[in-house]
């Protein structure tokens, strides 16, 4: 056994640094949480995209948590549609009917997140927009945030939060749209492209 001498400030090694908790991904995530859209719904879009931090570095085990509307504008009141397994108690994921606006992704190895939705309705003078939650090792408050998408150029240049906006500022919200109705939005934690977030009070 090795001994240290910690009589002097100069003797004493460096402690590795550890990262701050909590670890989101070990318990929250569940079967079919990006699944929101019901199974086989005409309007189901796609949402995906990264998150990654100031330098850039995909987070693996975040947790991207979103809310929309239908494509009415409504907010959903469906209770929950999670099924549990009646021997187990366990999670057996989505019943595939209910649209409840909700779901919860986990981002994989590479950063990546990837969703099932409906496209959201107008609601007042926004532009359709869905809401974001983030959680993330490092991060002791979640962070908000929202995705806007685009298509319709005259809602956006009208939503009360996108006009406060720099052009720069307002891209960081405003998903790109891909083929076959996927739609790509990344979020960056901070440093250049950092995603605008929002306070709520």
């Amino acid at each position: 056994m090795t001994r240290i001498d910690t009589s002097t400030p100069a003797d004493v090694p460096p402690t590795p640094s550890h990262t701050v908790g909590p670890f989101y991904g070990y318990a929250l995530p569940f079967p079919g949480g990006g699944d929101i859209a019901p199974a086989g719904h005409p309007d189901t879009i796609t949402v995906h995209g990264r998150v990654t931090d100031g330098a850039g570095a995909p987070l693996p085990d975040a947790i991207v948590e979103l809310w929309g509307p239908d494509p009415d504008g409504a907010l959903p009141t469906t209770d929950g549609s999670m099924r549990r397994d009646p021997a187990s108690g366990g999670f057996l994921g989505r019943n595939g009917v209910e649209f409840t606006g909700w779901g919860r992704v986990q981002t994989d190895a590479d950063g990546h997140w990837v969703a099932r939705t409906l496209r959201p309705g107008a609601r007042g003078r926004s532009a359709p927009y869905l809401s974001v939650c983030l959680f993330a090792r490092g991060l002791l408050v979640h962070l908000f945030t929202r995705i806007y998408l685009p298509g319709d150029e005259a809602a956006l240049a009208a939503d009360p939060l996108l006009s406060r906006l720099d052009g720069a500022r307002r891209d960081t919200l405003i998903a790109r749209a891909e083929r076959d109705g996927a739609h790509r939005f990344d979020i960056r934690l901070q440093g250049e492209g950092e995603t605008v977030f929002l306070e709520f009070r």
